[in-house]
């Protein structure tokens, strides 16, 4: 009788937990750029982040990314990996292109509007910042220019760094995984034997799992606009939300640094959630996220395998994962608390 109920409950869960994915792509709305925000405040305590939903929730991706990690080890889930490959190959040679176009859109989008300097919240006033937007665009003319496009990006990123903190722009490394993307294809290089492609992989699975730690730490941010939108939750209470919303963000980000299956499928994943999420929220929302969302499909299409020992990869899983949840929420508490003095309590 005993299994039988906690076996009803995990069942239960689980339908939870695929409906939350199913519906928590709207909500991948970035929350800055829609509602009022205190990067200053005290976020919620750990004794209030680390609750039962949350670690439901987080067991719940384990057991999915060790039965996805487990499946990719089989036969059928390499034959799956070759099927993925044929669909995608022809995203897969045009790489470059995607990257470069979808980030000259991006730029002369926000020259465009003027006065940001890299996301919708980073204002600025400077005429010089517009300056720099359309060096980068021409930049992205040609192979050999690329160099001067991931500078002139990481000139945008230390410049909104020290206007408004290392704590603020920690939301963005994406942006600096692409700037050396760019530099390190323009050059023809690799980065020590990592492929240009793997950093900036590596840049958008950070970049999400610090994002994924905000929706814990400051729910409450994220509540005018499920005011706003009130089938976003589909019913679920908005702290179970925003929980659910944090954890599945954070499972996919943590698939894409890890097995090439898990990797890619996380990222079409995703790109349906930022995609999903332009519907709902418009054009401030699709410029936004264009250049993550063209990360993604790159990622997606990228056939090249890594070398790893996928027979040993499942039962690293529930150890990798804990590792990385245990880190950013880590570094996330320890670095507010040592710029604003924030408690961890």
């Amino acid at each position: 009788m005993y299994f039988r109920i906690c076996l009803r409950k995990a069942a239960f869960g689980a339908a939870t937990f695929l409906l939350l994915l199913a519906n928590t792509g709207e909500a991948s709305a970035h929350v800055k750029w829609f509602c009022a925000f205190n990067i200053a405040g005290q976020p919620r305590g750990l004794e209030n982040v680390l609750c039962f939903d949350l670690e439901w929730l987080i067991a719940l991706s384990v057991l999915w990314l060790l039965a996805g990690a487990l499946f990719e080890a089989t036969r059928p889930g390499q034959s799956l990996l070759q099927a993925l490959n044929r669909v995608t190959a022809p995203l897969e040679r045009n790489t470059n292109n995607i990257l470069r176009g979808t980030l000259a859109f991006f730029f002369v989008s926000i020259w465009a509007i003027g006065g940001i300097i890299l996301t919708p919240e980073l204002k600025t006033a400077s005429p010089v910042i517009g300056l720099i937007q359309l060096f980068i665009v021409a930049s992205l003319a040609t192979r050999k220019t690329l160099p001067f496009a991931g500078l002139g990006i990481i000139s945008l990123f230390v410049y909104a760094t020290s206007r408004y903190g290392v704590f603020h722009l920690a939301d963005y490394p994406i942006f600096l995984g692409i700037a050396v993307y760019l530099i390190l294809v323009g050059l023809e290089r690799d980065f020590f034997g990592i492929r240009p492609l793997d950093i900036v992989r590596w840049a958008a699975g950070i970049t999400l799992m610090w994002a994924s730690v905000e929706k814990w730490a400051y729910p409450e941010w994220s509540f005018p606009l499920l005011i706003q939108h009130p089938s976003l939750t589909l019913g679920f209470d908005p702290e179970l939300f925003m929980r659910a919303a944090g954890a599945i963000e954070f499972a996919l980000a943590f698939a894409l640094i890890w097995t090439p299956l898990l990797a890619r499928v996380a990222a079409i994943i995703l790109t349906g959630m930022f995609v999903s999420a332009v519907f709902e929220f418009g054009k401030v929302d699709m410029i936004g996220h264009s250049a993550i969302i063209a990360v993604l499909v790159v990622i997606a299409a990228d056939s090249r395998k890594r070398g790893e020992r996928l027979s040993l990869k499942p039962f690293l899983v529930p150890a990798g994962y804990g590792g990385a949840f245990a880190a950013t929420l880590f570094a996330y508490y320890a670095a507010h608390s040592l710029i604003y003095g924030s408690s961890f309590i």
